[in-house]
């Protein structure tokens, strides 16, 4: 059955002996038409990035007014094997013919490489057939934001989370303006280890500092079966437990998308480095 926005084919083969990982696109079918009265409206042609590093773009040659695009096209990257498995592929499918802000892209494929074996050079590749998903939207959020940052340090096998502040928190007049932030370290989506901030003030334009850090074990057999859910809460409230004020999940493909999975990739692919970003709120 034809999906709203595509599928593509392409191959993985990832040779350990040469470093080599070779990506081979080789059709898409069903794309949208830009016009639904022609049934090939479409001048598509797909970027190939690996995240969390994008800045090495490759990308296909632009195929003319065809919705089923064949491109039989092959390329390239340089990767150690230790490196491959903190590493996602990101193919990015556009259509020229598109005009406005953000329009000439339909939408994305989005496929970790942790499980990709190395093979020898005569086996074969990999298939995939793969939907492609409409890009994703940062959520918007009127509930706020908290900053927090992530360290990953692989020799000691350890995460350091550190809340650092929030922003913009809606909280219940009738009780302290205060909050706390709790941050749960959670395994095959069952929690393993969780910690508490101390309450603290809460401005009247909702704003908090917070910097509290903690420490949280992970191996890197366990990188991509683990997250990290952070929660604000309002302590002491009228009801029966800590109000909760919103939360967001941070953590490979498995968990999250978007920002909170681009954060959690760069803090993985670059160990020793703490990599900061804002994370809105959601119910």
């Amino acid at each position: 059955m034809p999906t709203l926005k595509g599928r593509v084919w392409f191959t993985l083969k990832y040779e350990a002996e040469t470093e080599r990982l070779q990506i081979h696109i080789i059709k898409v079918k069903h794309l949208p038409s830009r016009t639904p009265a022609l049934a090939n409206a479409c001048d598509p042609y797909i970027k190939i990035q690996l995240m969390p590093d994008e800045r090495r773009v490759l990308q296909t040659k632009q195929k003319k007014k065809t919705c089923n695009p064949f491109f039989d096209e092959t390329f390239v990257y340089q990767i150690p094997p230790g490196k491959l498995e903190s590493l996602t592929l990101k193919l990015s499918v556009l259509d020229t013919g598109r005009v406005g802000r953000n329009k000439p892209l339909i939408g994305h494929i989005i496929l970790p490489l942790s499980e990709l074996e190395g093979v020898a050079p005569d086996e074969e590749p990999q298939l995939y057939k793969m939907d492609i998903e409409k890009d994703v939207q940062e959520p918007t959020s009127d509930l706020g934001e908290v900053q927090v940052s992530l360290l990953y340090n692989e020799n000691l096998h350890r995460l350091t989370v550190t809340v650092i502040e929030a922003r913009g928190l809606k909280l219940d007049p009738t009780s302290k303006r205060e909050m706390v932030a709790r941050v749960t370290q959670e395994r095959a989506c069952r929690g393993v280890r969780a910690r508490r901030t101390a309450a603290v003030e809460v401005s009247e334009d909702g704003n908090a500092l917070i910097s509290e850090c903690f420490n949280f074990r992970l191996r890197a057999d366990e990188l991509h079966t683990t997250s990290v859910t952070v929660q604000a809460l309002q302590p002491h409230s009228v009801y029966a437990k800590d109000r909760l004020l919103g939360k967001f999940v941070l953590g490979s493909y498995m968990f999250a998308r978007g920002r909170a999975l681009q954060h959690w990739n760069t803090a993985i692919g670059n160990p020793m480095e703490q990599v900061k970003q804002w994370h809105p709120l959601t119910n």
